[in-house]
Order: structure tokens, then sequence, then C-alpha cells
């Protein structure tokens, strides 16, 4: 039998208090065969395959903090959808989600055997809005 709801919303809020932290022990919340989902990164399988995908902030990410208290937990059965909001500062430019271009996510996750063995990560990876150019719909919007 797979992790209670409430189970599964506890290691999800591990995983996002780790990765704000970067925590190297974040790996151990995975399955070793856990399928990973990043915009512009690609499909990866296995452990090895969040730390590639993490590798390539390297440089650029300074800090990231998700709020904890704003997350939405929507759980059906081995899954379970978490949509909240991020802040932190990129290459020397700070977001904040809700007040800039980036920083709002959704994140599905699933679950087998007590570990997370399934995480896509929906995001604009542009979280400091550099690309505004291909910003359609004018100047004044709400985030």
């Amino acid at each position: 039998m797979g992790p209670t709801d409430h189970e599964k919303i506890k290691i999800a809020r591990e995983y996002f208090m780790r990765a704000d932290q970067g925590r190297p022990d974040i790996l151990e919340l995975f399955h070793e065969n856990a399928e990973i989902y990043f915009p512009k990164f690609r499909f990866g399988f296995g452990r090895n395959s969040f730390r590639e995908m993490v590798k390539g902030f390297e440089g650029a990410l300074e800090s990231i903090h998700h709020d904890y208290d704003g997350l939405t937990f929507i759980p059906s059965g081995d899954y379970l959808v978490v949509e909240g909001t991020s802040q932190g500062k990129m290459s020397g430019k700070a977001w904040a989600g809700g007040k800039t271009p980036g920083g709002r996510f959704c994140n599905v996750f699933k679950f087998r055997d007590g570990r997370i063995s399934s995480l896509h990560i929906y995001l604009d990876p542009d979280y400091t809005g550099e690309d505004e150019a291909r910003f359609r719909w004018g100047k004044n919007r709400q985030w």
C-alpha cells in the first residue's frame, strides 16, 4: 500500500525545504529510478538525472525559497499535485511569484514505496523575465 495523503504531503514539503537549502540528501526522497521532468531540461531517469537538472543552475541560482504556507496540495491516488510560488535571486536579478513573471509553479509528484517515483515540474524557467521580447500581451500584466 502506498503512502497516505498526509505522508505524501509531508514528503513533498520536505522536498521543497531540502531543495531550498541545497541539501544533497534530497536524493534520498526519490526512488532509485525516478522520472524527472523540467522545462528546457528534458525527461530524466534515475536520481542522477535530478542532480543533472540542478547542475544546470550552477553559477546562476543564488537563492530560492518556496512559500511553504501558500502551497496548495491536491492528492489523488499515487499522485500529489502541488501549486505555489517561489522567490529568489538568479544572476543578480530577483524574482517573486505573484509579483514578477517567474515564480509560479505546479509540481506533479507520483509516489511508489514511500518515495517520489516521478516529479514533473511545470513553470516558466525564465524566472527573471529576461525573455520579455516574447511577452505577447503588453506591459500592463498582473503576475
